[in-house]
């Protein structure tokens, strides 16, 4: 599943001298929505091209075991921000709103100086005017449109012409212009590339004459899963035209990949403000996405469950002189763990409530000292009926899921032999040992990510 090199090549570099006497640096977090891990062209995507995702990739790490605990949009992003689970944020659909009362990554980062914006998507519930932690605020209501939205910017609304993914990135380099003594955190969430697929005008031709190519497992029989994945997809699913026929699924792949290069386009003009005001190394640039995406895979799209399509996120990091350029990361990383490392680098104590861990043991090369499996959680949304509340565990060879609140078949699977997750091995009398372990493991999990319980 990962990379073999990552453990060989150390990436974090003179972290004594890095750290030691010098200004706090800046955070720069870039946020898409439904990108899958392998949508960049660094990933080895066959026909996307990224050259400033790649950029961040090529001059820092790109973790290749990057992972959401909850593959769910609202879940995720409050994760990201809380570095908690979503059973302690609370935050366990897409209409639930996060508490103020929920502590939050720059909430810290503000009240140790840092000067704080959220522009983009925030997408919990129906909140859209500014929340605790930021001094500038841009965002909207919900999904928010592709062309023309309403912005809420610093409490007041405004309707502004133009392309959601190109305000966004304008808004982002103004504000980093703006002059400032003290250190910055940028939080930079977009909508994109999030259904229905709408590219930039300038991108609505892009990759006419790529081959599209098919996942080997969108014929899956589906043979020994669960009932209710046999089922499907929720009757009458938006994108699930996008499987009736090769012209539908081409055309759904090209849309989605063509929308995602404006995104690409704003990295590219964030890194270039980065350099124009001359903080390239003192600035930690993070680019992630907040969950999977299924693109046909055992015939499903969208995401929740906890195939590997839908759970695997991209993820690169750049800091200059901290992080050896072009490092291959290899260990499991989690979106909890971007609160605690950027509070970790800026010398900012990590609350016990967040459960997430600074990634400084893997910058390190010490796997040795890194988690060994993780808890996935997903809760019922009364929307989408057809896929249950799930819970499982992950480690670097498998993967153990079930559904508490039905009565329907656990899955285990043996992802070293079986990558594609084709074959559940939960009856398999050959493999009772990691069955139990598994089972174990999540019992721990369980007890150890309680909430008020850290588990680092």
């Amino acid at each position: 599943m990962g990379a073999g090199a990552a453990a060989a090549s150390l990436p974090f570099m003179n972290i004594g001298s890095a750290l030691g006497g010098e200004k706090r640096p800046n955070f720069v977090f870039i946020l898409t929505d439904d990108q899958r891990y392998d949508a960049m062209s660094c990933a080895g995507h066959p026909f996307l091209y990224t050259p400033n995702m790649d950029r961040i990739a090529k001059e820092g790490a790109r973790f290749t075991n990057a992972f959401v605990t909850t593959s769910l949009c609202s879940p995720s992003r409050a994760s990201f921000l809380t570095g908690q689970y979503a059973h302690c944020h609370g935050v366990k659909d897409n209409k639930t709103p996060l508490s103020d009362d929920v502590t939050t990554f720059p909430q810290l980062l503000q009240k140790a100086g840092y000067d704080t914006a959220f522009i983009g998507k925030w997408h919990m519930g129906s909140q859209e005017g500014p929340r605790p932690g930021f001094n500038h605020w841009v965002s909207f209501k919900g999904q928010g449109p592709y062309f023309d939205p309403l912005f809420n910017i610093n409490g007041e609304n405004r309707k502004v012409n133009g392309y959601m993914t190109d305000l966004l990135t304008k808004y982002a380099v103004d504000w980093l212009k703006e002059p400032r003594q003290s250190p910055f955190c940028l939080y930079l969430s977009h909508k994109a590339v999030h259904g229905p697929f709408t590219p930039a005008v300038r991108h609505s031709k892009l990759f006419s004459d790529a081959v599209i190519p098919r996942p080997k497992t969108m014929d899956d029989t589906l043979e020994g899963r669960p009932e209710w994945f046999r089922l499907g997809m929720e009757p009458g699913h938006d994108s699930k035209r996008a499987l009736t026929g090769p012209e539908g699924y081409e055309l759904f792949i090209r849309e989605y990949n063509r929308t995602l290069v404006a995104v690409d386009e704003g990295v590219g003009r964030v890194l270039a403000a980065l350099d124009d005001l001359g903080v390239p190394d003192s600035t930690v640039v993070v680019f992630a996405g907040d969950n999977g995406y299924f693109q046909g895979e055992h015939g499903r799209l969208d995401k929740r469950t906890m195939h590997e399509e839908s759970i695997r996120i991209p993820l690169v990091m750049r800091y200059p002189g901290l992080i050896r350029p072009g490092s291959l990361i290899d260990g499991m990383m989690l979106n909890i763990d971007i609160g605690p490392t950027f509070l970790d680098l800026a010398g900012v104590s990590i609350p016990g409530a967040m459960q997430g861990r600074s990634v400084r043991p893997l910058l390190r090369g010490r796997r040795s000292e890194w988690r060994t499996d993780f808890l996935y959680e997903y809760f019922l949304d009364p929307g989408f009926t057809r896929t249950p509340t799930t819970r499982g565990v992950r480690t670097d060879r498998w993967k153990y899921a079930e559904y508490p609140e039905i009565d329907d078949l656990s899955e285990l699977y043996d992802l070293k032999n079986d990558s594609m997750e084709l074959r559940n091995l939960i009856d398999d009398p050959g493999a009772a040992g990691p069955l139990a372990d598994m089972r174990a493991r999540l019992q721990r999990l369980l007890k150890d990510t309680r909430c008020g319980v850290a588990s680092r």
